[in-house]
């Protein structure tokens, strides 16, 4: 009903012009469809797009640094893997892996190419996820180890002989 109550009006209006205002306002209002068009369409996708032909260039010097730097840590990394430490340097980083991981309070002491750790009263799970991570870190391998379960749920006494997995 709105529909043809407003095309009723619209018509009515219309009729009510004589050709010269016809004309005049069909081209006033092709002139603001185009001002429109032109203002809210074309000129902010104009101004879009040279903001990026701006900004393109600087993007690609980013990028080419990212890049770079991705492949230097790529090799650096690789380079970081094949490095095993031993000795004293050993012994030093498993202490402080130990206390990072909360099993502070361990005996460590170095015996030959081999690192003997000794904990009481360790939760096993906590020694074991300790022992993996060094593992992979560190590369190092149990020569020797000897865990005896106490009456807590969990807890064990040990001792355990690691050395880096390239010393034989």
């Amino acid at each position: 009903m709105k529909a043809t109550a407003l095309g009723e009006v619209w018509a009515e209006f219309w009729d009510a012009r004589n050709a010269r205002e016809k004309l005049l306002l069909t081209w006033g209002g092709a002139l603001v469809a185009i001002a429109i068009g032109w203002s809210v369409l074309w000129q902010p996708a104009a101004d879009g797009r040279a903001q990026l032909r701006e900004s393109l260039p600087a993007l690609q010097r980013q990028l080419a640094q990212m890049t770079a730097g991705a492949d230097e840590a790529r090799s650096l990394s690789g380079a970081a893997a094949s490095v095993v430490p031993g000795g004293a340097a050993l012994r030093d980083a498993l202490v402080a892996s130990l206390n990072d991981h909360g099993l502070a309070g361990a005996q460590v002491q170095t015996i030959g190419t081999a690192v003997q750790v000794q904990l009481k009263s360790a939760s096993f799970a906590a020694w074991t996820g300790w022992l993996d991570d060094v593992r992979r870190q560190f590369k190092v391998q149990v020569v020797e180890a000897h865990v005896s379960a106490l009456k807590a749920d969990g807890q064990v006494d040990l001792t355990a002989s690691l050395q880096p997995a390239n010393a034989r």
